[in-house]
């Protein structure tokens, strides 16, 4: 039986989880030893639609793939269901959804609707009353005390850290399992809030975003119970991709490029492919 989530994410444990986009991405990220891993909603945007995170994606691709990827691995996952698609009543709804996927965790924030990345410029955020009614909707709202609300807030960019740290307070109040203060710039601002906010506490780390990336031990020393890497897994495969295409483009044959790329069987056994010849050798018809 794998460990709660919130067995997991307690203070100080600075737990590493990748972001997953797809079902393939989620089975190399529990493949390699994660025991927790995030549906970013940037990633299934930018894999899904091809499109920026700008609240483009809509509930129910949302959980689609938060149900497809709880299908594929058996470890936690945080489901990130941005300002939960609406009011409170969304809110009601989309946890419901979520935790019937397969969520052990909804994350929801304080942007107005459409968000945007956390690391983006121009971001704006709800009353804080208004994300308060939120927070005690997506309580009431799941069936399990052991799916835990994730409360996030990206009022430093808009207001600083003080009044994030007030809404933090606010969150916890209202019932959030954990906090999520968004897009610190200094690593004095990290240190605050893990500090100074109640409960177990979240910080995202995108490479290339506005929040410096420090040590997993420095952040461990700040109280912090987990540590995103919502793009990592992303920006590699984009990355990847482009390459071995490049190379392709250039030389014409896939010849000489083994080594940028997983081997067939490799491939195959990320997937479980012999797990299904077996149920198809068993199950297949005898005349």
């Amino acid at each position: 039986m794998r460990p709660s989530l919130k067995s997991i994410l307690v203070p100080a444990a600075a737990e590493l989880i990748p972001g997953a986009a797809n079902a393939l991405t989620a089975r190399v990220i529990e493949e390699t030893g994660y025991r927790v891993l995030l549906v970013t909603g940037a990633g299934v945007t930018n894999t899904h639609l091809g499109k920026p995170d700008v609240g483009l994606i809509c509930v129910k691709e949302m959980a689609d793939h938060v149900w497809a990827i709880r299908d594929a691995v058996e470890i936690a996952l945080i489901a990130d269901a941005d300002t939960g698609f609406g009011n409170g009543v969304n809110v009601y709804r989309t946890v419901q959804m979520f935790e019937r996927a397969g969520a052990s965790a909804i994350q929801l924030e304080d942007q107005v609707f459409p968000k945007r990345c956390g690391h983006f410029d121009g971001k704006a955020v709800v009353p804080a009353g208004e994300m308060v009614g939120k927070i005690k909707a997506a309580v009431d709202a799941r069936k399990s005390e052991d799916t835990l609300i994730l409360a996030r807030t990206d009022a430093i960019a808009t207001d600083g850290i003080e009044a994030a740290i007030e809404r933090a307070h606010l969150f916890h109040e209202a019932g959030a399992d954990m906090l999520f203060v968004e897009a610190p710039q200094a690593e004095a601002d990290l240190a605050r809030i893990g500090a100074e906010c109640p409960g177990p506490q979240i910080c995202n780390l995108v490479i290339g975003g506005k929040t410096p990336i420090l040590p997993r031990e420095r952040l461990q020393e700040m109280g912090f119970a987990g540590i995103i890497y919502a793009n990592a897994p992303l920006q590699a495969a984009v990355k990847a991709m482009r390459d071995v295409l490049t190379a392709l483009h250039e030389s014409g044959s896939a010849a000489g490029l083994e080594h940028m790329v997983a081997s067939f069987r490799e491939r195959q056994a990320m997937v479980q492919h012999d797990f299904y010849k077996e149920l198809e050798a068993r199950y297949a018809f005898v005349d």
